[in-house]
């Protein structure tokens, strides 16, 4: 009974250190320009390791019922969070394709390329 009651405190333990995550995540995303998100994702990778390596040495029953209202109130944290993700790249590749294009356009300052002369009619 003493491994369970450690192994749900380590379970809570790791599901309040992703929460607490998960919470700065999606409140920096997109409002902190100096925000980490290369960091943060290592960590809430680390904590989703720790929850699986948890669960696996625990047999049938061991984990407490009292976690999977703690799991449904992550899980839709966690979908908040992959959809502030998801902008937050589309943006930076947005951004990307802005500045490639731009690259391009001072690239082509209308003198003819090789190949363009090489092909072009006299």
């Amino acid at each position: 009974m003493e491994a369970v009651a450690s192994n749900d405190l380590r379970i809570q333990n790791v599901l309040g250190r992703l929460e607490m995550i998960i919470d700065n995540e999606n409140s920096r995303i997109g409002a902190d320009p100096e925000f980490d998100l290369k960091t943060s994702n290592a960590h809430k990778s680390r904590c989703l390791y720790e929850l699986t390596m948890l669960h696996r040495d625990a047999g049938p029953g061991e984990i407490s019922p009292a976690f999977a209202a703690q799991t449904r109130h992550l899980r839709s944290k966690l979908q908040v969070n992959a959809q502030k993700v998801a902008a937050h790249l589309e943006a930076v590749r947005s951004v990307v394709d802005l500045l490639k294009t731009a690259a391009q356009d001072a690239d082509a300052d209308g003198i003819y390329t090789e190949a363009q002369f090489r092909y072009s009619d006299f």
